[in-house]
């Protein structure tokens, strides 16, 4: 007898352990949509001389002008930083004879006033740059965004579980484990800007802030 009503408190235990382990996973995603507060874009300035010396001379007074049309312009509401230079020689064709040399000095210019973005490119053009490219449009704080994203995503894939629990005659319990992703990627604007007699226009369009959440939870 005894025998019997052991057995019959681990068949339930096993039973009981059973349907606690018994779990679902559902996952949600959401998106939100922002206006970008930054934009960035790239300055090159490239020159050419018969000598390295020659070539970086003319370049620094190049990019010297073209730092401060952008700073005036700038005003304060943005960065410039040196992303790349090099000074490199040029040959002749189908030769190892030097023929003369090339500096490539190229800046990252950052805005935080989307305004001006016309009058950046068209001041870098005006004052010595040969090229005007990289043009992004982004969010100087995405922290906000993501987490109305995480929230939305969060309740989504919890509606997932009760949807999934419900088809399987159960109801949703705890909450076992819950894991989030999520991504950010500023607007790029594709081919290289041109000045031109007027402000070059610009459209910002919209950023988007997108977020997963797995969660585990236990099925009752």
């Amino acid at each position: 007898m005894l025998r019997r009503v052991c057995i019959l408190l681990l068949a339930l235990a096993a039973l009981a352990a059973a349907q606690t382990n018994r779990t679902i996973q559902a996952t949600g995603t959401a998106t939100v949509t922002a206006n970008p507060d930054q934009a960035s874009l790239d300055v090159g300035v490239v020159t050419t001389g018969a000598t390295a010396q020659d070539s970086a001379a003319q370049n620094a007074i190049q990019t010297s002008a073209v730092i401060n049309a952008l700073k005036t312009v700038l005003a304060g509401n943005g960065t410039i930083q040196t992303q790349y230079y090099s000074v490199s020689p040029r040959y002749v064709p189908n030769s190892s004879t030097i023929s003369g040399y090339t500096t490539n000095n190229t800046l990252h210019v950052t805005a935080t006033d989307l305004s001006i973005l016309g009058k950046l490119i068209d001041a870098a053009n005006g004052a010595g740059a040969n090229s005007v490219s990289g043009i992004s449009f982004g969010l100087q704080n995405s922290d906000p965004f993501m987490q109305q994203a995480l929230a939305a995503a969060a309740k989504q894939a919890v509606a997932h579980a009760g949807a999934i629990a419900g088809g399987l005659g159960g109801t949703v319990g705890p909450v076992l484990s819950a894991q989030e992703g999520g991504s950010y990627t500023p607007v790029a604007v594709s081919g290289a800007a041109a000045g031109a007699g007027v402000s070059t226009p610009m459209e910002t369009g919209t950023v988007k802030v997108s977020a997963t959440v797995t969660l585990v939870v236990q099925l009752q």
